[in-house]
């Protein structure tokens, strides 16, 4: 990443759960011409995947990839590999090529190379069937990271370990380059193992860690977690189940009062994490340097004044270039503002608050799914009528995604079955973590008969409360779950 920053190239991080129709769609899409990958990671086969389905990689030469389906596609080299393999380099061929470049070629080169220029492709799921690809320039990363730096209260000898993924912004600038930035030290896992997590915590004396909730909900769990020592841990949020455990016991630092996107690599508005607790609860922060937060009304985009709830739009310096292959009139709004389909006000502080999605979007463990992507791999599913993908609440997830299925009649639809055909065509993510099944008549439609979300997803809740469904940990129906509300 920090070569290609160096040389002005373009960085296109891929997510490693994509499935291998994703995979294939982003290295087209992005126009990738130099292809960097590990052979294997936990189930995955990387490179057997890539030369199996596309056979002109498999009968290439290194550096002369010739393929149709990826017309880009000049060169790949493999952590891992041993020999070439058709196209495949080794990784030790791709450092020998570079032996004879003058250091001054180097240099002169990355002289060159401004802030303005374009950086990174981050592809995320959005609200259409395929991942978006988010085009930043290079002021946007390096901004950020010193950013969550300064924010975070990081400091020179910090040592981080961090469970966030380095394909998706936050991974990026809050754990890769805020770590850097500070001059602090950032330990890693391949796999995330809650175990081995706990051994580094206490071999490397970690003092600041960052997981999903649900991965502190299963390093809470461990059995082992009792005989831990956890005191080097001071940068906790005081709502993660690791807080008593490592002797946190005041809100005394947050990054809760914050928010951004992957338009914005990360953060738009945000308090530090230092400030009284009495300050940051019930909001999300000021607008940070170089960023403007409006509040526009979402059918019309005319701006709303202060306290009234409306469409969240931003711009400022660590807004996207675009997205990549779309035109901008199709994002940004006639004064240059991204609308982001979130929901919120400003108050007469300035304070941002947000309320919610607009879209349909589901977040779930920090992964943005699109319903659409999920019910278009069920179109040709046997015995289904619909199948509709919906976020409800959960304490750690923050949305479980439930499919709520509705069978053709006289048809039977098995729950286990339809999540198992959808694990061979989603990434793992975007797998429902629960299938609920419907009839016609318990469904709400629209006047031109299609069937009305927000209902569907009330109905969702209150099935999973009435059967007392278990979703990664958390019982719905029990005290949390009763009221229906999450």
């Amino acid at each position: 990443a920090f070569a290609c920053g160096l040389a002005g190239a373009l960085l296109v991080p891929v997510n490693t759960f994509a499935t291998p129709a994703e995979l294939d769609y982003i290295l087209r899409h992005s126009d990738a011409e130099l292809l960097l990958l590990q052979r294997t990671l936990a189930s995955h086969a990387y490179l057997d995947d890539l030369l199996a389905r596309h056979p002109e990689l498999a009968r290439g030469e290194p550096g002369r990839a010739r393929c149709p389906d990826l017309p880009r596609l000049r060169a790949l080299y493999t952590l891992g590999l041993d020999a070439r393999l058709g196209a495949a380099g080794t990784w030790d061929e791709l450092l020998a090529s570079g032996k004879d470049v003058p250091e001054a070629l180097v240099s002169a080169g990355a002289d060159e190379v401004r802030p303005s220029d374009d950086a990174l492709i981050i592809y995320t799921s959005g609200t259409t069937a395929h991942p978006k690809g988010i085009l930043h320039l290079q002021r946007a990363p390096v901004v950020q990271s010193w950013r969550f730096a300064e924010y975070m209260d990081l400091v020179p000898g910090e040592r981080v370990l961090t469970a966030q993924p380095f394909f998706w912004t936050a991974g990026i600038a809050m754990s890769l380059g805020a770590t850097l930035a500070a001059g602090g030290c950032l330990v890693l896992q391949e796999i995330f193992e809650p175990g081995a997590v706990l051994d580094l915590v206490e071999t490397e004396q970690i003092t600041v860690l960052h997981a999903w909730p649900h991965q502190e909900k299963a390093l809470a769990e461990h059995p082992s977690i009792q005989s831990r020592d956890l005191s080097r841990l001071a940068k906790l949020e005081p709502s993660s189940p690791l807080a008593a455990l490592a002797g946190v016991t005041d809100d005394a630092w947050s990054m809760h009062a914050s928010y951004g996107l992957s338009e914005t690599f990360t953060l738009v508005s945000a308090l530090p994490a230092r400030t009284p607790a009495e300050q940051r609860l019930g909001n999300n922060g000021r607008p940070l340097p170089g960023m403007s937060i409006r509040i526009v009304d979402p059918e019309t985009g005319a701006a709303l004044p202060p306290e009234a709830e409306g469409e969240i739009a931003v711009k400022g310096a660590s807004l996207m270039r675009g997205y990549y292959k779309v035109d901008p009139e199709m994002y940004l709004d006639a004064d240059g503002f991204f609308r982001t389909q979130d929901g919120g006000w400003l108050d007469k502080d300035g304070l941002l608050h947000w309320t919610g999605r607009l879209s349909n979007l589901v977040k779930t463990g920090g992964a943005n799914v699109s319903p659409l992507e999920v019910e278009g791999a069920l179109t040709k599913y046997p015995g289904l009528r619909a199948g509709l993908a919906v976020g409800v609440p959960h304490p750690t997830l923050g949305e479980a995604l439930v499919l709520c299925a509705v069978p053709t009649p006289g048809a039977s639809l098995d729950p286990d079955a339809i999540r198992a055909f959808l694990r061979e065509r989603l990434a793992v993510y975007k797998v429902p973590r629960c299938v609920l099944l419907f009839g016609e008549g318990e469904l709400s439609f629209t006047g031109n008969q299609k069937i009305q979300t927000g209902p569907l997803r009330e109905a969702a809740l209150a099935r999973l409360c009435e059967q007392k469904v278990e979703i990664d940990g958390a019982v719905y129906g029990d005290a949390v779950y009763g009221d229906g509300a999450g």
